[in-house]
């Protein structure tokens, strides 16, 4: 249920910044038509609720400073605005978790790591998004890594 919670984050996140629709409208679109809903016959999975709404919020309310710790991760060449959206979607996720430091910085990675291996199973993107987030972690909670 957490692991479909990041899933729908992501995507959620992905969706208002494409549409410029504010948080609300996209949390009821997704906790109404997503989470354990059937699509063309295919049943998605129910995601934790309260995960789900702590990272699209955490991700709203922090987003300035969750870029500017990611921006800090990347190559000087490649600032967040130029960085895939979906990709971007997942960075805002996962600093919103890592701030709230209730969930172990490994297991964040981890679990990103598979959400990028869901929407890029055949590119480099989930390294990628590996090292990013360790660089991430290890800024927002380096008392885990002492």
């Amino acid at each position: 249920m957490k692991s479909a919670a990041r899933l729908y984050a992501v995507m959620a996140l992905f969706q208002m910044e494409a549409s410029d629709a504010s948080v609300d409208t996209v949390r009821g679109e997704f906790e109404t038509h997503r989470f354990g809903t059937e699509v063309n016959g295919d049943e998605l999975a129910e995601g934790d609720i309260d995960l789900f709404r702590s990272l699209i919020e955490g991700a709203v309310e922090g987003q300035s400073s969750i870029d500017q710790m990611t921006d800090r991760a990347l190559v000087a060449k490649w600032p967040i605005a130029r960085i895939d959206p979906t990709i971007r979607a997942l960075f805002r996720a996962a600093g919103a978790e890592l701030n709230a430091k209730v969930t172990p910085p490994k297991v964040v990675i981890t679990e990103f790591v598979d959400v990028a291996k869901a929407f890029f199973p055949e590119g480099r993107e989930p390294k990628f998004v590996n090292g990013v987030l360790d660089h991430m972690a290890r800024e927002a909670r380096p008392e885990a890594f002492s």
